[in-house]
Protein backbone atom coordinates (compact mmCIF):
# COMPACT_ATOMS: atom_id res chain seq x y z
CA UNK A 1 0.00 0.00 0.00
CA UNK A 2 2.82 2.31 0.95
CA UNK A 3 4.53 1.56 -2.35
CA UNK A 4 1.43 2.65 -4.30
CA UNK A 5 1.22 5.90 -2.35
CA UNK A 6 4.90 6.61 -2.98
CA UNK A 7 4.45 5.92 -6.71
CA UNK A 8 1.43 8.23 -6.92
CA UNK A 9 3.32 10.93 -5.01
CA UNK A 10 6.31 10.59 -7.33
CA UNK A 11 4.04 10.90 -10.40
CA UNK A 12 2.35 13.97 -8.97
CA UNK A 13 5.73 15.54 -8.19
CA UNK A 14 6.91 14.77 -11.74
CA UNK A 15 3.78 16.31 -13.25
CA UNK A 16 4.12 19.37 -11.01
CA UNK A 17 7.77 19.71 -12.05
CA UNK A 18 6.84 19.49 -15.73
CA UNK A 19 4.13 22.11 -15.23
CA UNK A 20 6.64 24.48 -13.60
CA UNK A 21 9.16 23.90 -16.41
CA UNK A 22 6.45 24.48 -19.03
CA UNK A 23 5.33 27.66 -17.29
CA UNK A 24 8.89 28.95 -17.07
CA UNK A 25 9.56 28.06 -20.70
CA UNK A 26 6.43 30.01 -21.65
CA UNK A 27 7.62 32.94 -19.54
CA UNK A 28 11.03 32.92 -21.23
CA UNK A 29 9.39 32.91 -24.69
CA UNK A 30 7.11 35.70 -23.48
CA UNK A 31 10.16 37.62 -22.23
CA UNK A 32 11.88 37.25 -25.61
CA UNK A 33 8.85 38.59 -27.44
CA UNK A 34 8.20 41.28 -24.83
CA UNK A 35 11.68 42.68 -25.46
CA UNK A 36 11.36 42.22 -29.24
CA UNK A 37 7.86 43.65 -29.60
CA UNK A 38 8.73 46.52 -27.25
CA UNK A 39 11.48 47.27 -29.77
CA UNK A 40 9.23 46.63 -32.79
CA UNK A 41 6.95 49.54 -32.01
CA UNK A 42 5.40 52.26 -34.18
CA UNK A 43 8.56 54.34 -33.73
CA UNK A 44 10.65 51.43 -35.03
CA UNK A 45 8.41 51.13 -38.10
CA UNK A 46 8.36 54.88 -38.75
CA UNK A 47 12.12 55.25 -38.22
CA UNK A 48 12.98 52.35 -40.52
CA UNK A 49 10.88 53.66 -43.42
CA UNK A 50 11.99 57.28 -42.93
CA UNK A 51 15.70 56.47 -42.86
CA UNK A 52 15.49 53.91 -45.69
CA UNK A 53 13.91 56.53 -47.96
CA UNK A 54 16.48 59.13 -46.88
CA UNK A 55 19.65 57.03 -47.08
CA UNK A 56 18.75 54.09 -49.30
CA UNK A 57 20.74 50.87 -49.07
CA UNK A 58 23.34 52.54 -46.80
CA UNK A 59 20.79 52.36 -43.98
CA UNK A 60 21.54 48.62 -43.85
CA UNK A 61 24.83 49.47 -42.10
CA UNK A 62 22.99 51.33 -39.36
CA UNK A 63 20.81 48.26 -38.83
CA UNK A 64 23.89 46.03 -38.57
CA UNK A 65 25.55 48.33 -35.99
CA UNK A 66 22.33 48.53 -34.00
CA UNK A 67 22.06 44.72 -33.88
CA UNK A 68 25.66 44.35 -32.64
CA UNK A 69 25.07 46.97 -29.93
CA UNK A 70 21.76 45.32 -29.04
CA UNK A 71 23.46 41.94 -28.52
CA UNK A 72 26.15 43.45 -26.30
CA UNK A 73 23.60 45.39 -24.25
CA UNK A 74 20.98 42.68 -23.80
CA UNK A 75 23.43 39.87 -23.00
CA UNK A 76 24.95 41.96 -20.19
CA UNK A 77 21.76 43.51 -18.80
CA UNK A 78 19.69 40.31 -18.82
CA UNK A 79 22.53 38.35 -17.22
CA UNK A 80 23.27 40.84 -14.42
CA UNK A 81 19.63 41.39 -13.49
CA UNK A 82 18.66 37.72 -13.51
CA UNK A 83 21.84 36.49 -11.77
CA UNK A 84 21.43 39.09 -9.01
CA UNK A 85 17.69 38.44 -8.69
CA UNK A 86 17.09 42.21 -8.41
CA UNK A 87 15.39 44.67 -10.73
CA UNK A 88 17.61 47.22 -12.47
CA UNK A 89 16.85 50.16 -10.16
CA UNK A 90 17.39 48.17 -6.97
CA UNK A 91 20.64 46.66 -8.27
CA UNK A 92 21.91 50.08 -9.38
CA UNK A 93 21.14 51.59 -5.95
CA UNK A 94 23.14 48.87 -4.22
CA UNK A 95 26.10 49.47 -6.53
CA UNK A 96 26.10 53.29 -6.47
CA UNK A 97 23.87 55.02 -3.93
CA UNK A 98 21.15 57.04 -5.64
CA UNK A 99 21.93 55.81 -9.16
CA UNK A 100 18.87 53.56 -9.14
CA UNK A 101 16.62 56.56 -8.50
CA UNK A 102 18.24 58.45 -11.37
CA UNK A 103 17.91 55.45 -13.68
CA UNK A 104 14.27 54.96 -12.68
CA UNK A 105 13.41 58.61 -13.38
CA UNK A 106 15.08 58.47 -16.79
CA UNK A 107 13.41 55.18 -17.76
CA UNK A 108 9.98 56.25 -16.54
CA UNK A 109 10.29 59.62 -18.31
CA UNK A 110 11.58 58.06 -21.53
CA UNK A 111 8.96 55.32 -21.30
CA UNK A 112 6.21 57.92 -21.00
CA UNK A 113 7.41 59.76 -24.11
CA UNK A 114 7.65 56.46 -25.94
CA UNK A 115 4.18 55.41 -24.77
CA UNK A 116 2.60 58.63 -26.01
CA UNK A 117 4.15 57.80 -29.37
CA UNK A 118 2.97 54.18 -29.12
CA UNK A 119 -0.63 55.26 -28.52
CA UNK A 120 -0.32 57.72 -31.42
CA UNK A 121 0.95 54.80 -33.53
CA UNK A 122 -2.05 52.72 -32.47
CA UNK A 123 -4.31 55.53 -33.67
CA UNK A 124 -2.47 55.73 -36.98
CA UNK A 125 -2.70 51.95 -37.36
CA UNK A 126 -6.46 51.88 -36.79
CA UNK A 127 -6.87 54.80 -39.19
CA UNK A 128 -5.00 52.88 -41.92
CA UNK A 129 -6.73 49.59 -41.08
CA UNK A 130 -10.33 50.77 -40.61
CA UNK A 131 -10.39 54.42 -41.64
CA UNK A 132 -11.43 55.69 -38.18
CA UNK A 133 -10.14 58.92 -36.63
CA UNK A 134 -6.57 58.60 -35.28
CA UNK A 135 -7.45 59.98 -31.85
CA UNK A 136 -10.32 57.53 -31.48
CA UNK A 137 -7.97 54.75 -32.62
CA UNK A 138 -5.43 55.80 -29.98
CA UNK A 139 -8.16 55.74 -27.33
CA UNK A 140 -9.24 52.21 -28.36
CA UNK A 141 -5.61 51.03 -28.32
CA UNK A 142 -5.01 52.37 -24.81
CA UNK A 143 -8.28 50.89 -23.49
CA UNK A 144 -7.39 47.45 -24.91
CA UNK A 145 -4.00 47.59 -23.14
CA UNK A 146 -5.64 48.70 -19.88
CA UNK A 147 -8.05 45.75 -20.02
CA UNK A 148 -5.13 43.31 -20.15
CA UNK A 149 -3.70 44.66 -16.89
CA UNK A 150 -7.10 44.54 -15.20
CA UNK A 151 -7.24 40.76 -15.56
CA UNK A 152 -6.05 38.77 -12.56
CA UNK A 153 -3.73 36.64 -14.69
CA UNK A 154 -2.28 39.62 -16.53
CA UNK A 155 1.22 38.07 -16.83
CA UNK A 156 0.11 34.95 -18.72
CA UNK A 157 -2.34 36.86 -20.89
CA UNK A 158 0.35 39.43 -21.71
CA UNK A 159 2.82 36.70 -22.74
CA UNK A 160 0.30 35.01 -25.06
CA UNK A 161 -0.85 38.23 -26.72
CA UNK A 162 2.70 39.52 -27.18
CA UNK A 163 3.87 36.30 -28.88
CA UNK A 164 0.87 36.22 -31.25
CA UNK A 165 1.27 39.88 -32.22
CA UNK A 166 5.01 39.41 -32.85
CA UNK A 167 4.41 36.48 -35.20
CA UNK A 168 1.69 38.38 -37.10
CA UNK A 169 3.98 41.39 -37.63
CA UNK A 170 6.89 39.33 -38.92
CA UNK A 171 4.79 37.20 -41.31
CA UNK A 172 3.01 40.19 -42.86
CA UNK A 173 6.23 42.18 -43.24
CA UNK A 174 7.98 39.18 -44.83
CA UNK A 175 5.19 38.98 -47.40
CA UNK A 176 5.42 42.67 -48.32
CA UNK A 177 9.24 42.57 -48.47
CA UNK A 178 9.04 39.77 -51.06
CA UNK A 179 6.35 41.51 -53.14
CA UNK A 180 8.30 44.80 -53.26
CA UNK A 181 11.24 43.04 -55.02
CA UNK A 182 14.10 44.97 -53.32
CA UNK A 183 17.68 45.09 -54.72
CA UNK A 184 18.99 42.51 -52.24
CA UNK A 185 22.54 42.43 -53.59
CA UNK A 186 23.00 46.19 -53.16
CA UNK A 187 21.39 46.03 -49.71
CA UNK A 188 23.77 43.31 -48.51
CA UNK A 189 26.80 45.12 -49.95
CA UNK A 190 26.03 48.44 -48.26
CA UNK A 191 25.11 46.73 -45.01
CA UNK A 192 28.82 45.91 -44.73
CA UNK A 193 30.40 48.66 -46.87
CA UNK A 194 28.10 51.71 -46.77
CA UNK A 195 28.52 54.74 -49.03
CA UNK A 196 27.92 57.01 -46.01
CA UNK A 197 27.41 56.73 -42.23
CA UNK A 198 24.91 58.87 -40.30
CA UNK A 199 25.55 58.49 -36.56
CA UNK A 200 22.43 60.38 -35.49
CA UNK A 201 20.46 57.78 -37.44
CA UNK A 202 22.28 54.93 -35.71
CA UNK A 203 21.67 56.52 -32.30
CA UNK A 204 17.97 56.91 -33.05
CA UNK A 205 17.42 53.32 -34.15
CA UNK A 206 19.55 51.95 -31.31
CA UNK A 207 17.40 53.99 -28.94
CA UNK A 208 14.30 52.64 -30.65
CA UNK A 209 15.35 48.99 -30.37
CA UNK A 210 17.30 48.78 -27.11
CA UNK A 211 17.33 52.25 -25.51
CA UNK A 212 15.44 53.33 -22.43
CA UNK A 213 12.91 50.89 -21.00
CA UNK A 214 13.43 48.31 -23.79
CA UNK A 215 16.83 47.38 -22.29
CA UNK A 216 15.17 46.04 -19.15
CA UNK A 217 11.79 44.76 -20.35
CA UNK A 218 12.73 41.13 -21.01
CA UNK A 219 14.92 40.74 -17.92
CA UNK A 220 12.25 42.14 -15.59
CA UNK A 221 9.68 39.78 -17.10
CA UNK A 222 12.05 36.83 -16.43
CA UNK A 223 12.33 37.89 -12.78
CA UNK A 224 8.55 38.05 -12.51
CA UNK A 225 8.37 34.42 -13.62
CA UNK A 226 10.50 33.41 -10.61
CA UNK A 227 13.50 32.52 -12.76
CA UNK A 228 16.75 33.94 -11.28
CA UNK A 229 20.22 33.17 -9.92
CA UNK A 230 23.47 31.93 -11.53
CA UNK A 231 21.75 28.72 -12.63
CA UNK A 232 19.59 30.71 -15.06
CA UNK A 233 22.55 32.11 -17.03
CA UNK A 234 22.40 29.74 -20.00
CA UNK A 235 18.67 30.21 -20.50
CA UNK A 236 18.67 34.00 -20.21
CA UNK A 237 21.72 34.36 -22.46
CA UNK A 238 19.96 32.43 -25.19
CA UNK A 239 16.77 34.38 -24.56
CA UNK A 240 18.46 37.78 -24.78
CA UNK A 241 20.15 36.94 -28.09
CA UNK A 242 16.95 35.46 -29.54
CA UNK A 243 15.09 38.66 -28.66
CA UNK A 244 17.62 40.73 -30.60
CA UNK A 245 17.45 38.29 -33.53
CA UNK A 246 13.64 38.64 -33.72
CA UNK A 247 14.00 42.44 -33.69
CA UNK A 248 16.79 42.37 -36.29
CA UNK A 249 14.85 40.12 -38.67
CA UNK A 250 11.80 42.38 -38.49
CA UNK A 251 13.83 45.53 -39.05
CA UNK A 252 15.73 44.10 -42.02
CA UNK A 253 12.54 42.81 -43.65
CA UNK A 254 10.91 46.22 -43.30
CA UNK A 255 14.09 47.87 -44.61
CA UNK A 256 14.00 45.59 -47.69
CA UNK A 257 10.31 46.30 -48.29
CA UNK A 258 10.87 50.08 -48.22
CA UNK A 259 14.07 49.78 -50.23
CA UNK A 260 12.17 47.93 -52.97
CA UNK A 261 9.58 50.72 -53.13
CA UNK A 262 12.28 53.40 -53.20
CA UNK A 263 14.17 51.63 -55.98
CA UNK A 264 11.00 51.35 -58.08
CA UNK A 265 10.17 55.05 -57.64
CA UNK A 266 13.71 56.15 -58.54
CA UNK A 267 13.70 53.84 -61.58
CA UNK A 268 10.63 55.72 -62.87
CA UNK A 269 12.03 59.17 -62.06
CA UNK A 270 15.74 59.49 -61.24
CA UNK A 271 15.25 63.00 -59.84
CA UNK A 272 12.55 61.93 -57.37
CA UNK A 273 13.03 62.72 -53.67
CA UNK A 274 10.89 60.08 -52.01
CA UNK A 275 10.24 61.88 -48.72
CA UNK A 276 8.81 64.81 -50.71
CA UNK A 277 6.33 62.47 -52.41
CA UNK A 278 4.82 61.25 -49.13
CA UNK A 279 1.80 63.27 -47.91
CA UNK A 280 2.59 64.96 -44.54
CA UNK A 281 -0.31 63.20 -42.83
CA UNK A 282 0.81 59.74 -43.98
CA UNK A 283 3.23 57.36 -42.27
CA UNK A 284 6.24 56.62 -44.56
CA UNK A 285 5.80 52.85 -44.08
CA UNK A 286 2.10 53.11 -44.88
CA UNK A 287 2.94 54.98 -48.08
CA UNK A 288 5.44 52.23 -49.00
CA UNK A 289 2.88 49.46 -48.45
CA UNK A 290 0.34 51.46 -50.48
CA UNK A 291 2.78 51.64 -53.41
CA UNK A 292 3.39 47.90 -53.30
CA UNK A 293 -0.16 46.56 -52.93
CA UNK A 294 -2.57 49.47 -53.23
CA UNK A 295 -5.41 49.74 -50.74
CA UNK A 296 -4.82 46.17 -49.47
CA UNK A 297 -1.22 47.10 -48.66
CA UNK A 298 -2.43 50.06 -46.62
CA UNK A 299 -4.76 47.76 -44.64
CA UNK A 300 -1.90 45.31 -44.03
CA UNK A 301 0.25 48.19 -42.84
CA UNK A 302 -2.55 49.21 -40.48
CA UNK A 303 -2.62 45.72 -38.94
CA UNK A 304 1.17 45.69 -38.52
CA UNK A 305 1.29 49.19 -37.05
CA UNK A 306 -1.57 48.54 -34.63
CA UNK A 307 -0.06 45.22 -33.51
CA UNK A 308 3.28 46.98 -33.00
CA UNK A 309 1.60 49.81 -31.12
CA UNK A 310 -0.46 47.83 -28.62
CA UNK A 311 2.39 45.40 -27.89
CA UNK A 312 4.69 48.37 -27.28
CA UNK A 313 2.12 50.11 -25.08
CA UNK A 314 2.03 46.93 -22.98
CA UNK A 315 5.83 46.62 -22.91
CA UNK A 316 6.50 50.29 -22.13
CA UNK A 317 3.91 50.41 -19.36
CA UNK A 318 4.98 47.09 -17.79
CA UNK A 319 8.67 47.96 -17.77
CA UNK A 320 8.37 51.61 -16.75
CA UNK A 321 6.11 50.71 -13.83
CA UNK A 322 8.51 47.92 -12.79
CA UNK A 323 10.90 50.76 -11.85
CA UNK A 324 8.32 52.27 -9.46
CA UNK A 325 9.36 49.69 -6.83
CA UNK A 326 12.58 51.67 -6.32
CA UNK A 327 10.43 54.37 -4.72
CA UNK A 328 7.77 52.15 -3.11
CA UNK A 329 8.18 48.41 -2.45
CA UNK A 330 4.39 47.93 -2.48
CA UNK A 331 4.50 48.47 -6.24
CA UNK A 332 6.84 45.50 -6.80
CA UNK A 333 3.97 43.20 -7.82
CA UNK A 334 0.35 42.17 -7.49
CA UNK A 335 -2.69 44.38 -7.92
CA UNK A 336 -0.87 47.52 -6.74
CA UNK A 337 1.50 47.31 -9.71
CA UNK A 338 -1.32 46.47 -12.13
CA UNK A 339 -3.26 49.54 -11.02
CA UNK A 340 -0.11 51.69 -11.34
CA UNK A 341 0.34 50.30 -14.86
CA UNK A 342 -3.24 51.22 -15.76
CA UNK A 343 -2.65 54.76 -14.45
CA UNK A 344 0.59 55.01 -16.48
CA UNK A 345 -1.26 54.07 -19.68
CA UNK A 346 -4.08 56.49 -18.84
CA UNK A 347 -1.62 59.37 -18.35
CA UNK A 348 0.05 58.50 -21.68
CA UNK A 349 -3.37 58.52 -23.34
CA UNK A 350 -4.30 61.91 -21.90
CA UNK A 351 -0.98 63.39 -23.11
CA UNK A 352 -1.65 61.97 -26.57
CA UNK A 353 -5.19 63.37 -26.71
CA UNK A 354 -4.00 66.80 -25.55
CA UNK A 355 -0.86 66.85 -27.71
CA UNK A 356 -1.45 64.65 -30.72
CA UNK A 357 0.42 66.77 -33.22
CA UNK A 358 3.02 65.33 -35.62
CA UNK A 359 2.90 61.74 -34.28
CA UNK A 360 5.39 60.53 -36.89
CA UNK A 361 8.00 63.05 -35.73
CA UNK A 362 7.25 62.22 -32.09
CA UNK A 363 7.84 58.52 -32.79
CA UNK A 364 11.26 59.17 -34.31
CA UNK A 365 12.16 61.62 -31.51
CA UNK A 366 11.18 59.06 -28.83
CA UNK A 367 13.72 56.61 -30.23
CA UNK A 368 16.39 59.28 -30.26
CA UNK A 369 15.64 60.33 -26.67
CA UNK A 370 15.92 56.74 -25.46
CA UNK A 371 19.18 56.42 -27.37
CA UNK A 372 20.51 59.33 -25.28
CA UNK A 373 19.34 57.61 -22.06
CA UNK A 374 20.95 54.28 -23.00
CA UNK A 375 24.62 55.05 -22.17
CA UNK A 376 23.77 56.20 -18.62
CA UNK A 377 22.21 52.86 -17.68
CA UNK A 378 24.93 50.94 -19.49
CA UNK A 379 27.65 52.76 -17.58
CA UNK A 380 26.08 51.82 -14.24
CA UNK A 381 25.87 48.17 -15.23
CA UNK A 382 29.38 48.01 -16.62
CA UNK A 383 30.55 49.42 -13.27
CA UNK A 384 28.70 46.60 -11.51
CA UNK A 385 30.31 44.00 -13.79
CA UNK A 386 33.86 45.31 -13.33
CA UNK A 387 33.84 46.47 -9.70
CA UNK A 388 30.78 45.10 -7.86
CA UNK A 389 30.78 41.40 -8.68
CA UNK A 390 29.83 40.83 -5.03
CA UNK A 391 26.26 41.75 -6.01
CA UNK A 392 26.03 38.86 -8.49
CA UNK A 393 25.58 35.97 -6.03
CA UNK A 394 29.04 34.51 -6.50
CA UNK A 395 28.74 34.28 -10.28
CA UNK A 396 32.07 34.55 -12.11
CA UNK A 397 31.29 37.10 -14.79
CA UNK A 398 33.01 36.48 -18.17
CA UNK A 399 35.54 39.22 -18.96
CA UNK A 400 34.97 38.93 -22.72
CA UNK A 401 31.31 39.78 -22.22
CA UNK A 402 32.19 42.77 -20.04
CA UNK A 403 34.64 43.91 -22.72
CA UNK A 404 31.92 43.57 -25.37
CA UNK A 405 29.49 45.54 -23.21
CA UNK A 406 32.08 48.23 -22.40
CA UNK A 407 32.81 48.73 -26.10
CA UNK A 408 29.07 49.13 -26.74
CA UNK A 409 28.85 51.61 -23.85
CA UNK A 410 31.69 53.77 -25.20
CA UNK A 411 30.16 53.71 -28.68
CA UNK A 412 26.74 54.67 -27.27
CA UNK A 413 28.31 57.65 -25.45
CA UNK A 414 30.01 58.77 -28.67
CA UNK A 415 26.79 58.44 -30.66
CA UNK A 416 24.83 60.34 -27.99
CA UNK A 417 27.40 63.17 -27.99
CA UNK A 418 27.33 63.66 -31.77
CA UNK A 419 23.57 63.14 -32.07
CA UNK A 420 22.01 65.15 -29.25
CA UNK A 421 21.47 68.33 -31.28
CA UNK A 422 20.02 66.64 -34.42
CA UNK A 423 17.70 64.54 -32.24
CA UNK A 424 16.23 67.54 -30.39
CA UNK A 425 16.02 69.40 -33.70
CA UNK A 426 13.48 66.71 -34.75
CA UNK A 427 11.14 67.80 -31.96
CA UNK A 428 11.55 71.53 -32.54
CA UNK A 429 10.75 70.97 -36.22
CA UNK A 430 7.46 69.22 -35.36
Amino acid sequence: MSGNIDTKTAKMDLQAGKAVLSQRRGSIIGSIFLMATSAIGPGFITQTATFTFQFGAAFGFAILVSILIDVAVQMNIWRMIVVSGKRAGELANEAIRGSGFLLALLIIGGGLVFNIGNIAGGGMGMNAMLGIDSKLGGLITAVCAICIFLWKRAGKIMDAIIVCLGIVMICLTLYVSVVSAPPIGEALKQTVLPESIHWATVTTIVGGTVGGYITYSGAHRVLDSGFSGPGAVKTVSRGSVNGVVVTGVMRYLLFLACLGVGAAVVARDTSAVIMELIPPEMNPSGWAFLQVMGDAGLRIFGVILWAAAISSVIGAAFTSVSFFSVFNKKLAGGWARNIATVVFIAVSLICFLVWGKAPGTLLVFAGGLNGLILPIGLTIFMYIGWFRADLLNGYKYPKWLLGFGTAATLLSWYMAAVSIQPIFNMLSAA
